[in-house]
């Protein structure tokens, strides 16, 4: 029993000691280390330091010291813990992933081409480690509106019924004040909705293909397990019900090395320097393309992301991203896949008549309101039309 009541007034002692340094050392904090760093404003924030938290490791250091490492009891190592979770000094845990080590892009294999200014890395983890669907949707910081639908129509992420559907937005950056503007409400629908990611580039049409690059990048890195994905633009129509469970259909195993959409065969650069789509010799000195799917609307099988962005790495940038992707897919030995029974990717606006919305997958050139308007009437049209098949 001695023995006992020894051994706990010692741990009353050691305790008592430690409290004391501590709060010898916060009084010091707070009167003298502000004197300390007056010469030296934003140290703190530059190199990431805190003040307080150091000054805490510090005792527990000591701590530890004056104890010994083996001679800390079960008790005295709970106190130790919580006073380093009420200082914020132990680390988080990293998020579960279920990533392999083929995307897991914490390493040096790869990085992405430019830093992410907004990003959502948790959307694929845990309970959506594998989603069967990522949307990549290139669009502007105006386009407000266009998102907005998308989110009420085609994009909902909750559209079909045990289907994980994941649904981005892609951003590059503006300059000046309008930018700056833009931004801030960037940053608001962001917190809101939690379906942008924005790299630090010029927003321009010529960037599209880094908007692509960085999508795919945002899949491989965050999202490997994903079984497809689909990249489209804002002003598109998509017949979601049609793309997962006519062509993709989740009751199939995935496919692998994929990649389809409107397939445009022997088309050739155009060399006419007042075109939109010029392209120089020196960018694409090849008198065809490969064949390639229209950027308005293509599909890749989930595997494909990290390939086609490891391929770029190799090959010249060019500023159509359609013909730039093809490029990759070729120098990996792959083409694209024709798809049977007609046209169901377009890159075109097809006339609204009858069940025609119901029976394809991409139209293209649309309005916000119109991409609620035809959405609703093909919903309607449900019952009526025979959904097609392939």
């Amino acid at each position: 029993m001695q023995l006992k009541r020894r051994h706990c007034c010692t741990q009353i002692a050691d305790l008592t000691f430690f409290l004391s340094l501590l709060a010898l050392l916060i009084f010091l904090l707070h009167h003298i280390w502000p004197n300390i760093t007056a010469g030296n404003p934003g140290q703190s924030q530059v190199e990431g330091l805190h003040p307080e938290k150091s000054l805490v490791n510090t005792s527990i250091s000591i701590w530890t010291m004056f104890k010994g490492q083996e001679n800390i009891t079960s008790n005295e190592k709970q106190i130790l813990a919580t006073i380093k979770s009420d200082t914020g000094l132990e680390k988080p845990k990293p998020a579960k992933t279920n990533q392999s080590e083929e995307g897991d892009f914490n390493s040096t294999k790869i990085r992405g081409l430019f830093p992410y200014v907004i990003n959502e890395p948790d959307k694929c983890r845990e309970s959506l480690a594998a989603p069967f669907l990522v949307f990549i949707i290139t669009t502007a910081a105006v386009q407000v509106e266009a998102r907005h639908a998308i989110r009420q129509t085609w994009g909902n992420e909750n559209l079909i019924q045990g289907v994980a559907v994941v649904r981005l937005f892609l951003l590059g950056k503006r300059e000046g004040e309008v930018g700056a503007h833009q931004q801030r409400m960037l940053q608001e629908e962001s917190q809101k909705y939690h379906d942008i990611i924005q790299q630090d580039f010029l927003d321009s049409y010529n960037n599209l293909t880094l908007k692509t690059l960085m999508g795919l990048h945002w899949v491989a890195r965050y999202c490997s397990r994903a079984s497809y994905v689909l990249k489209t633009d804002s002003d598109m129509f998509v017949n979601t019900e049609n793309l997962i469970l006519k062509l993709l259909r989740p009751e199939l195993k995935p496919k692998r090395n994929y990649f389809t959409g409107m397939v445009i065969h022997g088309d050739k650069p155009i060399r006419d320097k007042m075109s939109k789509w010029y392209v120089s010799k020196e960018e694409y000195p090849e008198a065809k393309y490969p064949n390639f799917c229209s950027g308005t609307g293509y599909v890749l099988s989930g595997d494909m992301a990290l390939k086609i962005f490891m391929t770029s790495q190799s090959v010249r940038r060019m500023h159509l991203e359609d013909v730039h992707v093809a490029v990759c897919v070729a120098k990996l030995g792959l083409k694209p896949v024709d798809l049977p029974n007609g046209v169901l990717f377009n890159h075109w606006r097809v006339p609204f008549k009858g069940c025609r919305y119901n029976n394809l997958i991409t139209s293209h050139g649309f309005q916000p309101k119109e991409i609620i308007q035809y959405w609703k009437i093909m919903q309607s049209n449900k019952t009526n039309c025979t959904a097609m098949t392939f």
